[in-house]
C-alpha cells in the first residue's frame, strides 16, 4: 500500500494545491479549460475536489456532516460525494458519526474526519534552539520536542540534529516503521521554519541573516532524502502566519516575531503573501535611522538591530517604540486590518510591547486624522510554539486545499 501521503493528496509533496474549474463531475472528467482530459488534469482535478470535502469534513469537527450537505457547499454532485467519501473511509481518513434525521426518507449518515489518520510533524529552527511538534489532521498538537542548537554549527550537524527530532517525535504515531521510509506509513511529512531569506519554492536557503554559510544550501532536498517523506521549507514568521490563518484569524494581518531577531509574516486577503521570489517579510532590515548602528545584515540602522540593541540594555519601552514605529510604517504601506506580535521576547513581556507598539500606532493614526480607530494590536496566539505549528501547516494545508494560505 502506498504511503498516506501519497494516497491523500499529490500535491501536498510541494507545497501546491491543483486548482480546476468547479464545473466537473468530480469522478475524472472536467469541462474546464476546453475539456481537456489529460492524466495530470484528472489527478489535480481528484486532488482538489477531494480538498474540498476533506477541509469541510474538518470544519464540521466531531458531529459530522451529511453527503448533501458537502455536495451542496462544494457544488459537486452527489455521486462525486459519494465516491470521495467512499475513498476516505476506505483510507481510514474519514468514519461514520451517526445520523440525523431527515425532512422526508431515510436519515442522513453523517460523516466525520478521523484526526488520529494521519499527522504532519513541525520544526522551528531558531538560532539557538529546535522545537518541533506532531500534529494530527485537526492540527491538535499530540507531542512536543525542545532541544538545543547551534544554527551555526554546519549543515550537517544542523540536518542531522532535525532528523534525530523528526523521527523520535515519528515514532509516535500509530503505525510508524511500515513501509513508507523512515517515518513510516501515518505521517504527511516534515514542515521546516527557520530564518530568512530562503526560498520557499525549491527549498534553499540564501544569506540567513548572521549565518552567511548557509547560502545556496538545499534544505528541503537534504531533509527529504534523509527521512523519506515530503518536506517543505519557509520562514519562520511565513508559517507562523500560515498556521494563524488556518487556525481562524480572518482579513489581513502581520504577525511579528521577535526573538533572536525580528521578521514579519504578511496574510493578505486571507493568503500568506511570500513575494514574486519569495522573499516578502523581510520586516526587521527595514532601515529607520541611517546613521544607526551596524546590523548583521550589513546595513546600518536596521529594525532589528536598534529593538534587539534596546532589549539587551533592558529598555523594554525602547524596543516597543521602535517595533511601533516599523509597524505604523507596515499599517500605513498595506493597510491591514490588525497586528500580531509573536516570538519569545514578546512572550517574557507581553503587556510592555503591546501597549508600546499600540501607542505608537494610535499616535500614527491621530496625527493623520484619521476617523477609523487604530490598527488593533494583540498577542498571537499559540505563544512559544505557533512557528511549530504554523510550519506543520505546511504540510496538512494542501490536504485541505490551503495550501496559498
Amino acid at each position: 500500500m502506498r504511503p498516506l501521503w501519497q494516497r491523500c493528496c499529490q500535491s501536498a509533496s510541494t507545497g501546491e494545491n491543483g486548482g480546476v474549474n468547479r464545473a466537473n463531475d468530480g469522478t475524472g472528467g472536467t469541462v474546464g479549460t476546453g475539456g481537456a482530459r489529460g492524466g495530470a488534469n484528472l489527478l489535480a482535478l481528484r486532488s482538489h475536489n477531494t480538498a474540498l470535502v476533506l477541509d469541510l469534513l474538518r470544519a464540521a469537527g466531531p458531529e459530522g456532516v451529511s453527503r448533501l450537505e458537502l455536495a451542496e457547499r462544494t457544488g459537486l454532485t452527489p455521486q462525486a460525494v459519494s465516491k470521495i467519501t467512499a475513498r476516505l473511509r476506505a483510507d481510514g481518513l474519514a468514519a461514520a458519526a451517526g445520523q440525523r434525521a431527515s425532512t422526508g426518507g431515510k436519515p442522513r449518515t453523517l460523516l466525520r474526519l478521523v484526526p488520529e489518520a494521519g499527522h504532519a510533524i513541525g520544526a522551528h529552527l531558531d538560532r539557538d534552539e529546535l522545537r518541533t511538534v506532531l500534529v494530527d489532521l485537526v492540527g491538535t498538537v499530540v507531542g512536543e520536542r525542545r532541544a538545543p542548537l547551534d544554527l551555526g554549527a554546519g549543515a550537517d550537524a544542523v540536518v542531522a540534529e532535525v532528523a534525530r527530532e523528526a523521527e523520535t517525535l515519528a515514532a509516535e504515531v500509530p503505525g510508524s516503521g511500515r513501509g513508507a521510509g523512515p517515518l513510516g506509513v501515518g505521517l504527511f511529512g516534515v514542515g521546516v521554519a527557520l530564518p530568512g531569506p530562503l526560498d520557499h519554492t525549491r527549498g534553499v536557503l540564501h544569506r540567513v541573516t548572521g549565518f552567511p554559510e548557509w547560502d545556496g544550501f538545499a534544505l528541503r532536498d537534504a531533509l527529504a532524502g534523509r527521512l523519506g517523506v515530503p518536506v517543505v521549507v519557509d520562514k519562520d514568521t511565513n508559517a507562523a502566519a500560515l498556521g494563524l490563518a488556518v487556525g481562524g484569524e480572518r482579513g489581513s494581518f502581520a504577525y511579528l516575531h521577535l526573538g533572536t531577531g525580528l521578521g514579519a509574516g504578511l496574510v493578505l486577503g486571507g493568503s500568506v503573501h511570500r513575494g514574486a521570489r519569495t522573499g516578502a517579510g523581510e520586516f526587521g532590515h527595514q532601515v529607520i535611522q541611517l546613521d544607526g548602528p551596524p546590523c548583521t545584515c550589513g546595513a546600518r540602522g536596521c529594525v532589528e538591530a536598534l529593538c534587539l540593541a534596546a532589549v539587551a540594555r533592558g529598555d523594554l519601552a525602547g524596543a516597543a517604540r521602535v517595533l511601533g514605529v516599523a509597524a505604523a510604517n507596515l499599517a500605513a504601506l498595506l493597510d491591514i486590518d490588525q497586528v500580531l506580535l509573536g516570538g519569545r521576547t514578546v512572550a517574557a513581556h507581553p503587556g510592555a510591547f503591546v501597549e508600546g507598539v499600540a501607542a505608537v500606532l494610535r499616535a500614527r493614526a491621530h496625527r493623520e486624522g484619521d476617523h477609523d480607530p487604530a490598527v488593533p494590536v494583540r498577542v498571537a496566539p499559540g505563544g512559544l510554539r505557533a512557528v511549530a505549528e504554523g510550519a506543520a501547516q505546511l504540510l496538512l494545508g494542501p490536504v485541505f486545499g490551503r495550501g496559498d494560505r
